[in-house]
């Protein structure tokens, strides 16, 4: 007969299971994709990277929607016209709402000090805005939102990113009930639909009413090809591949400004429309998507649609010329023994009554709460108090969209060297010291020199700033893409990674909604507020050491594989069994101290005597034990 398997062969492996699952007999090879499957379909092959360059192209037209805020709902500069009340005889210059900060209409467009200009700004009958920032008319400017009307600007800002917030969670969900293709091909449409129809509004309600909708279809948009670009990946090029995306992001970005001026000057028709056109048309591009992108092939074997995989694993395996008559690893035999399940739904409640899991994706989500918001304190003490807010408009834009460049350029060797939770770790530390730093240092140069509070505190400021936005937005990115590698893709019965990563983004989405809120307030409560993300930095940096290190480790297929994926320990394995294991020492060669056995001698002398009077039997039942002529007790 032949010999059983030991013990030891079937046992389950540890994090880096799926190394050599093919060379060795395995119950079954279907769950490993990183490990079998992949590699059977010839890796990271021509189809695979066909596909990730699918998902390239939409980032460029994600980065023109995401910051279109900044040119749709920018603050104009006022001239008063026609002034009103006591000051109609006035006849000196145009009243320019440029005056002290509270005062400019760029922050809130509201004014705060009536005898100022930009009080009498707001008290005139008749005035005139204008724009610096490269169209001739936005929503502001159309519909006059100054003043008393200042708020609706806000309202208009906040509806983009809590459209993006219930999108990042309802689109998870439904990507994960059924395919990431229906929700990549859906969003892009409706996004079409409501992305249109924004240019065509005819008041601030119907435009921050489908700001909220295009929110919502962008961040199912943007969910869908990050999961889709991680799926198709081996572990050595995930990284990479979601860093050429980022850059592409970033370039969108960086081109917006462009984009804005060469629509100020179209004929028959408002230059905001237009603006708002241009940037949702290319996404049309996205609908012949339905025929040449295909379907996740770990969805599809998670939900057991076995029937589709065959079909898929075959064209794959065509595209990258692949013989699959001939594989040697089973996977397509094993596959064909399969057909005869049905597809099963996914749930994900179990996710709560995990405990590594559920603490992994808590800590990500504080991260990434915290390195948005406080980036936008950052950006906020960068900003010149008293420049005008022509030079405003431009200078700080370009700054934020220089560091998002070097931020991502800094990222590839960074990650490469130190690891995700290494390069994590560091760029929070950085966070810390450079919001401490600025918190701390700069109140202290002002209160022991007054000499140098003007000269050098808005100095160190910009420097701590600068430091600060490029950490933090380091932070913020690797939060994201460390999530989507800790977090399972492939859970058989319980399907929960883009839940998971769309509450990480969500919570991105809430950090990134303290810019809107804080500049409703006029900026009240700032120092509070970066006084709380700067706690929030440090509780982040402890947090961070109980998180695994997901470089070159397979994707976890299963809720035991993302439960049981915890950090590495510091010692080598060996060397803690080591620690672990009880010895019976030897003591009989160990003799008392002198002074010690004069202390006990009388004591040990009376004990030995009584027992030497008692029946060895007694003795036994009472703890003692006769040995010869030597009665012990208790060990005495």
């Amino acid at each position: 007969a032949s010999p059983q398997p030991s013990p030891p062969d079937t046992a389950s492996p540890g994090p880096s299971r799926h190394e050599g699952l093919c060379s060795r007999p395995a119950p079954r090879l279907l769950p490993h994709i990183d490990g079998c499957v992949l590699p059977s379909l010839g890796g990271f092959g021509r189809h695979q990277k066909q596909l990730v360059v699918l998902t390239w192209i939409p980032a460029l037209f994600i980065g023109f929607s995401q910051f279109s805020d900044h040119f749709l709902l920018a603050q104009p500069n006022g001239t008063c016209v026609s002034p009103a009340g006591n000051h109609s005889n006035w006849t000196g210059p145009p009243l320019l709402a440029s005056g002290a900060p509270a005062l400019q209409l760029r922050a809130n467009g509201t004014a705060e000090e009536p005898g100022d200009s930009a009080g009498l700004l707001c008290a005139c009958e008749e005035r005139r805005l204008e724009l610096q920032t490269g169209l001739l008319q936005n929503v502001v400017t159309k519909w006059h939102l100054v003043c008393d009307s200042a708020w609706k600007v806000h309202i208009a800002k906040f509806s983009l990113l809590v459209g993006s917030i219930f999108g990042y969670l309802v689109m998870g969900v439904m990507a994960d009930w059924f395919g990431r293709h229906p929700v990549l091909i859906l969003s892009a449409l409706f996004m079409l639909v409501f992305g249109l129809s924004v240019a065509f509004s005819v008041n601030v309600t119907m435009f921050s009413t489908l700001r909220f909708f295009e929110g919502f279809c962008l961040a199912g948009l943007a969910l869908s090809l990050y999961v889709l670009r991680i799926e198709l990946c081996l572990p050595g090029w995930r990284f990479s591949m979601t860093m050429v995306a980022s850059f592409l992001k970033v370039g969108g970005q960086l081109l917006m400004p462009g984009v804005a001026t060469l629509c100020r000057h179209w004929p028959n028709g408002d230059d905001w429309q237009v603006l708002q056109i241009v940037i949702i048309s290319p996404f049309v591009l996205m609908l012949p998507y339905v025929w040449i992108f295909p379907e996740s092939l770990r969805w599809l074997l998670a939900t057991q649609h076995y029937k589709r995989s065959k079909a898929m694993m075959l064209r794959i395996a065509r595209k990258n010329q692949v013989d699959m008559t001939t594989e040697p690893s089973g996977v397509l035999a094993e596959l064909e023994q399969e057909l005869h399940k049905k597809p099963q739904r996914s749930c994900i409640v179990k996710m709560m009554s995990t405990r590594n899991l559920w603490k992994n994706i808590v800590v990500l989500c504080v991260n990434s709460l915290t390195g948005y918001g406080i980036h936008h304190c950052f950006a906020r003490s960068m900003m010149d108090p008293e420049a005008q807010p022509t030079a405003l408009c431009h200078t700080d834009y370009y700054t934020m969209a220089g560091i998002a460049v070097a931020t991502c350029l800094a990222l590839c060797p960074a990650v490469g060297l130190m690891g995700r939770r290494g390069g994590l770790l560091t760029f929070m530390i950085i966070t810390a010291l450079a919001s401490l730093l600025q918190l701390g240092l700069l109140n202290l140069i002002g209160k022991y020199s007054l000499l140098l509070r003007d000269t050098l505190n808005r100095k160190f400021s910009v420097a701590f700033s600068i430091i600060g936005m490029f950490s933090s937005h380091a932070v913020s990115t690797l939060s994201i893409f460390f999530c989507a590698e800790i977090t399972p893709t492939v859970i058989i019965f319980f399907f929960f990674f883009l839940d998971s990563l769309g509450l990480v983004l969500a919570s991105a989405g809430f950090g990134m909604l303290t810019a809107p809120i804080m500049e409703l307030h006029n900026q009240k409560g700032y120092f509070l507020h970066h006084v709380i993300f700067a706690c929030c930095t440090l509780l982040c940096i402890i947090c961070l050491l109980l998180l695994p290190e997901p470089r070159g480790q397979p994707l976890p297929e299963s809720l035991a594989d993302g439960e049981t994926f915890t950090r590495q320990i510091l010692l080598h394995p060996g060397e803690q069994h080591l620690l672990l294991v009880k010895y019976e020492r030897d003591y009989s060669r160990v003799h008392d101290t002198p002074l010690h056995l004069t202390a006990t001698g009388g004591a040990t002398a009376a004990v030995a005597t009584a027992l030497a009077a008692v029946p060895a039997s007694y003795a036994l039942a009472t703890g003692g034990e006769v040995i010869g002529n030597c009665a012990i007790a208790n060990g005495v």
